[in-house]
């Protein structure tokens, strides 16, 4: 058991130890004070360009491993895109910084055009506001959904003996409705939506929640233009179907029951024109009332509904 009464003892030597040592530093005059600036300030720079060195260091070695993705699913760097987009790893946008230049360039670009990633030419203040690592003038927004070929899916479902049924998404940009427009489309049986690469809302973390996982199940088709999908669907036998507020022909008089694809358009503008054109049929979903009209992602779940009840009876 220790004995207390040593402890304030104990204190008080120690504390006149520390002022005898004060007191001889004191003693040792300018000698003294400029050993110990020196001392100080060439410790400090050492340290300093030590953790300096090891930082850089740290970054090299980030750099030197290849596909990078961090935190905020992206993707950094030349070649770590080049090898992702091979790999086949979803990828939404590409980033490049403007007046870059380099063979590897023009093979992002290649690839980009092939498997439809629109690409943003950005200052690189923006891409170093969103990574401090050697990014070589290119980042990139992985994707949390695989983009698939708009044939190959028509392909498959066809084969699998489905009747099509698909969702065009025109110029809709809030991300819950684009998630809540998946959700219904899986509830209903639809087999696929289709994006265009540019003037979408991005399918994201908040989509993804939104769509209570469904855009993971739903096969998703990104196209570089609607217009050719509507072709490419018109070639494959596949009716498309386009709401319109003056329209004689209201939903459940649609023929739901053949191979067809639903065109939802933005709540502010609606189906562009020129696919409003192309479409086969126009159509209204009736209303109680004179309000203006239903949400896009309401709308899309009264039509795929209807879709689903007729293919079921």
């Amino acid at each position: 058991m220790t004995d207390k009464s040593n402890r304030p003892s104990h204190r008080g030597e120690r504390g006149q130890g520390d002022r005898e040592e004060r007191s001889g530093r004191e003693r040792s005059g300018d000698q003294g004070k400029s050993h110990q600036g020196n001392r100080g300030n060439q410790g400090g720079r050492a340290q300093r360009g030590d953790r300096g060195q090891a930082y850089k260091g740290d970054r090299e070695q980030r750099d030197d491993r290849g596909p990078q993705r961090s935190g905020k699913g992206l993707l950094i760097g030349r070649q770590p895109l080049i090898e992702a987009i091979r790999a086949g790893k979803a990828v939404d946008k590409i980033l490049l910084q403007r007046n870059t230049a380099g063979e590897s360039l023009a093979e992002i670009k290649e690839l980009a055009k092939e498997f439809n990633i629109p690409i943003q030419i950005v200052p690189v203040e923006k891409l170093n506001s969103l990574t401090r690592a050697n990014h070589q003038g290119v980042v990139a927004f992985a994707g949390l959904v695989q983009y698939l070929d708009l044939q190959q899916v028509i392909d498959h479902v066809v084969t699998s003996g489905a009747l099509p049924l698909f969702v065009m998404l025109d110029g809709i940009t809030d991300v819950r409705n684009i998630g809540a427009i998946a959700r219904s489309a899986v509830c209903c049986g639809a087999q696929a939506l289709i994006i265009p690469d540019k003037g979408v809302g991005a399918l994201n973390e908040e989509a993804m929640k939104s769509s209570a996982g469904a855009l993971g199940i739903v096969q998703v088709c990104r196209v570089s233009s609607l217009l050719k999908a509507v072709d490419t669907l018109h070639l494959n036998g596949i009716k498309v179907f386009t709401s319109e507020m003056g329209a004689d022909k209201k939903v459940f008089d649609l023929p739901l029951a053949e191979p067809c694809c639903i065109v939802m358009g933005s709540e502010d503008n609606g189906v562009q024109p020129y696919i409003h054109k192309a479409a086969d049929e126009h159509f209204t979903i009736p209303m109680a009332g004179d309000f203006d009209s239903f949400n896009v992602s309401v709308a899309a779940g009264i039509i795929l509904y209807e879709a689903m009840k007729k293919r079921l009876s």
